[in-house]
């Protein structure tokens, strides 16, 4: 939407497949039906035309996961496009250097090093993760997902998390990359420890079932409180009551749009450092706290950290808000691209320093 009040309405976001069914079910909305401004190419061939003429005749395009038929043609007219990625290497080095991918980096990245293409990166470890294939070069900037922003009175957010005791929340799909074990771990030292919290775990999947019933084995059925699925809007609402959130997605957890919510909510948040958003939205000790993965220790001492601290909890969660809404929200991206953009049409580099189009 910023995208469409900073160029005039000369914006298109070209649709290659549908929404996925299972993200429909869990109450997210069709945006391929609802706005304008897209153009679905998988169930109307005339508009698989007009594609192909925005992406040869666009002043920039920013390509995801979109068939390589529109790279190639602008390519070769040298104008300014970018890959839009998050990490390529999400299961390891060992598979980094396989006769299959290389040949695949050669053909569709490495080749065009000498052409105005660049990488959006929607994950810390993106960069990083071409360069072993001498891909984007010093041709890559910090990017990410921009879920929708909301804007509060700060003191009357932070009001809304008042509670006679401390009240942790975990939103995620049950399935081994999120890690809902590490919650139950947190759950057992900080019962251990005598303390007087709450823990809300939101979501569904295959390992929900497991998870309750360790719950029930360790006696935890008193402190953590497994809420099933629920709508976007109310995932919200919890968060907004929230002193401290729990991120322990592993090195496979792409992006992780949970983590712009949460901050944005207000909340102290703790994340592991292996996610892909973690490393560009938190500044240490400023706007987050992060733990390296599979370090338990590490993460009850933080929690614990923020329980005995409550000037530090809500420090870090007004430092998250202000994050989101003055640095990393839709408006701040979209109005960062086009100067970006701008200045690499000059032959110029980018001006920021941190943030959305940083260098990553």
């Amino acid at each position: 939407m910023e995208f469409l009040k900073l160029t005039n309405n000369n914006f298109t976001f070209v649709a290659t497949e549908p929404i996925p069914e299972d993200r429909l079910k869990l109450g997210y909305h069709d945006m391929n039906k609802k706005y304008d401004f897209v153009l679905t190419t998988y169930d109307d061939v005339s508009n698989e035309v007009k594609a192909m003429d925005l992406a040869l005749n666009s002043d920039v395009i920013i390509i995801g996961s979109a068939p390589e038929k529109y790279v190639l043609e602008r390519i070769k007219r040298k104008k300014i496009t970018f890959r839009y990625s998050e990490r390529l290497l999400k299961r390891g080095m060992i598979y980094a250097f396989s006769p299959r991918l290389i040949l695949y980096m050669f053909l569709h990245h490495t080749r065009y090093c000498k052409y105005p293409m660049y990488m959006l990166c929607a994950s810390s470890y993106t960069a990083k993760d071409y360069s072993y294939y001498g891909a984007y070069l010093n041709k890559t900037f910090k990017w990410g997902y921009f879920p929708e922003v909301k804007e509060y009175q700060i003191k009357d957010l932070m009001k809304k998390k008042e509670s006679s005791y401390i009240n942790i929340l975990w939103v995620a799909r049950f399935i081994p990359l999120k890690h809902p074990e590490a919650v139950l771990e947190v759950a057992d030292y900080l019962k251990q420890k005598k303390y007087n919290f709450q823990i809300q775990m939101i979501g569904t999947g295959p390992i929900e079932n497991d998870i309750k019933k360790l719950v029930k084995q360790r006696d935890l059925e008193k402190f953590i409180k497994i809420e099933g699925s629920m709508s976007p809007e109310k995932v919200r609402e919890h968060m907004e009551k929230s002193n401290i959130f729990l991120f322990t997605s592993d090195y496979n957890e792409g992006w992780g749009a949970v983590l712009n919510e949460s901050m944005n909510s207000g909340c102290a948040v703790i994340a592991c450092r292996a996610i892909g958003s973690a490393k560009f939205l938190i500044k240490e000790n400023y706007s987050g706290l992060l733990y390296d993965y599979g370090n338990q220790k590490q993460l009850n001492s933080l929690v614990e950290k923020l329980i005995l601290d409550e000037n530090l909890r809500m420090s870090l969660g007004v430092n998250a808000y202000n994050t989101i809404i003055n640095e990393w929200s839709p408006k701040s991206a979209a109005e960062r691209f086009i100067n970006l953009t701008n200045r690499l049409m000059q032959n110029k580099d980018t001006t920021y320093g941190n943030g959305p189009c940083s260098k990553a």
